[in-house]
């Protein structure tokens, strides 16, 4: 729950804390520094100047820089690196601690290019492909540059510990995932195979970003780009699957409205957000596909509407005696992870 100072003045007015004390409190959480991915002004200036300053070192690279030669690429991407982490450092000590992601993370995007760079120097470059490739493609040989990446990604986090940087870590992971996958199945990768890999590769992210959540002992949300990557790889892999099932695709149903159920459980909208748009395709494909000519289906669809808007009615009225009843069901550490998600 975000705290406001009208949160705090209701506190005064109730007699829970003195004015004064609100006055100090409220100070004392605006000077805390900001690491979380809060959606405001400031913080969306920061992330669009960031990503358009990492797009264009990646995925909007052009072959100009082929001109430079293997050397010249490398070293420039190093003079690149070496000012982020610089500015990194200083945004740092100011205590401006997403800049400061923002520019570490920039630093760790330029390890492929730089890789790129230098097996073209030394003659190790296998084959005509150049590097903006690297986005489109899948190759084997990108393995380097993504094993590179990953190493210099870690070290980075370890040094600075900040979430943004698990973002391109995720990333190259998942482009890792794909090129290892056309390395075993070789011809027999095709982009049903594909989708299926970047499906089972989101599901272990999620996974893994649930395990950093409960074990975290931090306030900082390392999980959160994880969270974000892993639903999108997992849902964009599932809706790609090519399927003219009923059954299998009410399956598809039922899992969007269990991801929706789980990020309202977990606090995590991405969730809500993929799981409520894959129910409105679902819901899409019955009324253009399945009951085209049905009267009966928009106003049954209505009834469950109507339906779902007052079962919000009665959980809001016995939220805390059924939230208790569920929770109870559930292993303590995961227990008290929901009870301080939902506090």
């Amino acid at each position: 729950m975000k705290i406001t100072r009208k949160n705090l003045d209701d506190a005064v007015v109730e007699n829970i804390i003195t004015a004064e004390q609100a006055v100090k409190l409220h100070n004392y959480l605006a000077s805390l520094p900001s690491t979380g991915p809060t959606f405001n002004f400031t913080n969306v200036l920061y992330y669009l100047g960031g990503l358009i300053a990492i797009g264009a070192m990646t995925l909007f690279m052009n072959l100009g820089w082929e001109a430079f030669g293997g050397w010249g690429i490398f070293f420039i991407s190093l003079a690149y690196a070496g000012i982020g982490l610089i500015l990194a450092g200083i945004f740092q000590e100011k205590g401006y601690a997403i800049p400061a992601g923002i520019c570490a993370t920039f630093s760790v995007s330029l390890t492929p290019l730089a890789v790129y760079g230098l097996q073209q120097a030394l003659g190790l470059w296998p084959d005509e492909s150049v590097y903006r490739e690297y986005h489109k493609y899948i190759k084997w040989h990108w393995l380097y540059m993504e094993l590179a990446t990953l190493i210099v990604g870690l070290i980075v986090v370890w040094r600075y510990k900040y979430p943004f940087l698990v973002m391109p870590i995720a990333v190259t992971t998942w482009y890792m995932s794909m090129d290892v996958a056309v390395m075993i199945m070789g011809d027999y990768y095709d982009f049903e195979f594909r989708a299926l890999v970047t499906m089972y590769f989101g599901i272990l992210m999620i996974f893994g970003a649930f395990w950093i959540d409960i074990r975290s002992q931090s306030r900082i949300d390392y999980a959160f780009w994880l969270y974000i990557l892993g639903v999108m790889a997992f849902w964009g892999g599932m809706t790609a699957q090519d399927s003219d099932s009923e059954i299998s695709k009410f399956i598809y149903f039922c899992v969007n409205l269990f991801m929706i159920i789980a990020g309202v459980v977990i606090v995590r909208r991405v969730f809500v957000v993929f799981g409520a748009l894959g129910s409105c395709l679902y819901l899409g494909h019955l009324a253009q596909e399945v009951f085209e000519d049905s009267w009966l289906f928009p106003m049954t669809l209505t009834a469950i509407g109507l339906l779902i808007v007052y079962l919000g009615v009665v959980w809001q009225k016995n939220e805390k005696a059924l939230a208790e009843k569920a929770r109870s069901l559930l292993p303590d550490k995961i227990k008290k992870f929901i009870e301080a998600k939902a506090n």
